[in-house]
């Protein structure tokens, strides 16, 4: 048996971190798939799908803000205190960018929803829903094949994001003749685009997590 095995063995059953990252999670997921909804929703049905994502913001950076306040007051952790405290900030990071691609839509007036755009809400959803896969196997660390698929995939999505991110922008400056709207799709799809980047990070922080533990 190796010493991570036997210090899983002798410590107690955690009961406030794994709640709180399952909560935030499965939060996230429900927020980015409320942006996926929004931008394929005709304008006029759009607004409220966009005041929800940031709702949905909002709580999962008060959970984010309750788990530094347990790290504080737990001595005992389920895994380093470092990492729990990194994995719950990449999780915030991603609602964060997701949340600004929302309130910059409904800030630009973006009536017009591209392809692009769709694609890489997308590529949030798809990547958030991985995100929450593996916060449900990192339970008790024994899933750490299922964490490490997670995380190769949403790689995958992030280096996709990014080349429909660079082509997008590409062509809209190059067709697109109103300065204004150049200016509107850049900072939506930025906004996407940093999403994707911090499902990276939460990835890289559970990659390391496996790590350590296998």
């Amino acid at each position: 048996m190796s010493l991570n095995s036997i210090f899983q063995f002798l410590v107690p059953k955690d009961k406030v971190f794994h709640p709180l990252f399952e909560i935030a999670a499965s939060k996230l997921q429900l927020l980015s798939e409320t942006m996926h909804e929004a931008v394929n929703l005709p304008s006029k049905e759009r607004e409220d799908k966009l005041k929800a994502v940031e709702v949905l913001k909002s709580e999962i950076e008060n959970i984010a803000q309750r788990t530094r306040i347990e790290l504080g007051k737990n001595f005992i952790t389920p895994f380093d205190r470092e990492d729990i405290h990194a994995l719950i900030s990449a999780i915030d990071d991603v609602a964060d960018n997701l949340s600004d691609a929302a309130s910059r839509m409904r800030l630009y007036h973006l009536n017009k929803v591209t392809k692009p755009l769709r694609k890489l809400t997308e590529a949030n959803l798809e990547a958030c829903t991985e995100i929450a896969k593996a916060i449900m196997y990192l339970k008790n660390l024994k899933n750490l094949d299922e964490i490490a698929d997670s995380c190769k995939l949403i790689y995958r999505l992030e280096r996709k994001a990014d080349k429909v991110f660079d082509k997008a922008l590409s062509d809209i400056f190059e067709n697109e003749a109103d300065v204004r709207d150049v200016i509107r799709y850049k900072e939506v799809m930025s906004a996407l685009e940093s999403s994707t980047d911090s499902c990276r990070k939460v990835a890289n922080v559970l990659e390391a997590i496996t790590v350590k533990y296998s």
